[in-house]
């Protein structure tokens, strides 16, 4: 699921301190923009709210999930939420298999080869490469050559419309957009500038 939603377009919305009054317009704007993945992280004003409205007001080919996953526990609340992916800024074994469990779409994060080959092997399906700031597509490009073929990398952390052509030339085939798109107290009408900035760097280096 989550790997057919990159395959139309390779951006993740990453809504931190998105508040539930909001939700319904910034999700909109965003899937207008050519959005399929949006996540809300849970250390938002009433994050589980938001997923709630992100989920009953946009279509079902855009897929909602919950970022800064990191337990067990949150993960259930996220899928009663309606969530349908969880995204974690580590690989918490725990956390991964209760995912999976319950049926849910997972990114977690990695910041080195070793936890990149854990977190496949607990059935993750995409890795969040975390954080993209210390990384860099000379990393990128030497995990992709050991990694499984097909193994997706997503940075985040810094991305911008104009550093995303070097990590799309060393295998990168998706991006977690934060700051970048959206920061709290945004109007819709903000993001939708944003989000259009980069749905149209994405489609021009593809």
């Amino acid at each position: 699921m989550l790997k057919q939603a990159l395959a139309q377009n390779g951006l993740i919305a990453i809504l931190r301190g998105l508040r539930p009054q909001e939700a319904a317009a910034i999700g909109e704007v965003l899937y207008a923009a050519g959005f399929r993945v949006i996540e809300v992280p849970l250390n938002s004003p009433e994050p589980y709210d938001s997923i709630r409205i992100l989920r009953s007001t946009l279509p079902a080919d855009c897929l909602i999930g919950a970022g800064t996953v990191l337990t067990p526990e949150q993960v259930e609340r996220v899928k009663a939420a309606g969530g349908q992916v969880i995204v974690m800024p580590h690989s918490d074994p725990k956390v991964l298999r209760a995912a999976k469990a319950a049926g849910l779409s997972l990114s977690p994060g990695v910041a080195t080869p070793t936890e990149a080959f854990a977190a496949l092997a607990e059935g993750a399906d995409i890795l969040k490469l975390f954080p993209a700031e210390q990384m860099g597509p000379a990393v990128v490009k030497a995990w992709l050559a050991v990694l499984p073929a097909g193994t997706i990398l997503a940075p985040v952390g810094g991305i911008t419309p104009d550093n995303m052509q070097v990590f799309i030339d060393a295998g990168v085939k998706g991006f977690g957009l934060g700051s970048g798109l959206f920061k709290p107290g945004m109007t819709s009408a903000q993001v939708a500038v944003n989000a259009k900035a980069y749905v149209a760097a994405w489609k021009a280096l593809r």
